[in-house]
């Protein structure tokens, strides 16, 4: 029973954004904004394997899902690679997304970067600033998926310890959904090779748990 209720909730969602899309001549504008994780070019042949891509092959036709993941991207604006000043973010925001999923904190645990405080500030200012867009976008939070080691100095107990209670603390102020990426990848350590960067598996189960969260929100704006 509750198989099919899930199975019923996803089609009447498809219909929905089907509708909308038709209403509007185009699909829902998807925005994956992050890291390597998400870029997932270390995976093979990044078109085909990252969990963007993957995820608009569950999500299908209503959806346009754009990878926007920068290899060592971080939140904090103080490292040497802030996502702040990427190209890739100024494209996302040009994008005029409907749904954006931001899922940033992996690099910004590193001894160099981490910083508490600024983390939380940039964090927020992010959100607002990506809530501020002409498209008026939903917004999804997405918590970093485990470091089953230390390679590239990134700390499994910085992400657990300090950024995921931080994601959390802001979801719930701004009431945003989030994604668990950290639990849900956390007992497939046998698909991240380097211990920090899923292989393909491992990005096709991001790609569930985010498009899960997807066809939730855009039920939502179908409704709207």
């Amino acid at each position: 029973m509750f198989k099919r209720n899930i199975l019923a909730m996803a089609a009447l969602c498809l219909v929905l954004v089907s509708a909308r899309a038709m209403g509007e001549d185009r699909p829902l504008r998807v925005a994956c904004i992050g890291d390597s994780i998400t870029n997932a070019a270390s995976s093979g042949a990044r078109e085909k394997t990252s969990y963007p891509a993957q995820m608009q092959g569950m999500l299908g036709a209503g959806y346009d899902v754009k990878n926007f993941g920068v290899g060592g991207a971080t939140m904090l604006r103080k490292s040497e690679k802030p996502y702040w000043t990427l190209k890739e973010y100024a494209e996302a925001k040009a994008f005029a997304p409907d749904i954006v999923v931001i899922k940033l904190g992996s690099n910004d645990s590193k001894p160099q970067h981490w910083d508490r405080e600024a983390y939380e500030r940039d964090y927020r200012d992010m959100v607002a600033e990506v809530a501020a867009l002409p498209s008026r976008p939903r917004i999804i939070l997405c918590r970093p998926v485990p470091a089953f080691s230390e390679s590239f100095k990134i700390r499994n107990s910085v992400i657990f310890g300090d950024i995921i209670p931080i994601i959390d603390k802001i979801s719930s102020e701004f009431r945003l959904p989030v994604v668990d990426a950290y639990n849900a990848l956390r007992e497939y350590g046998h698909t991240f090779p380097d211990g920090i960067h899923p292989n393909e598996e491992g990005c096709k189960v991001l790609a569930g748990v985010v498009a899960e969260m997807v066809r939730t929100v855009a039920f939502g704006i179908a409704r709207d």
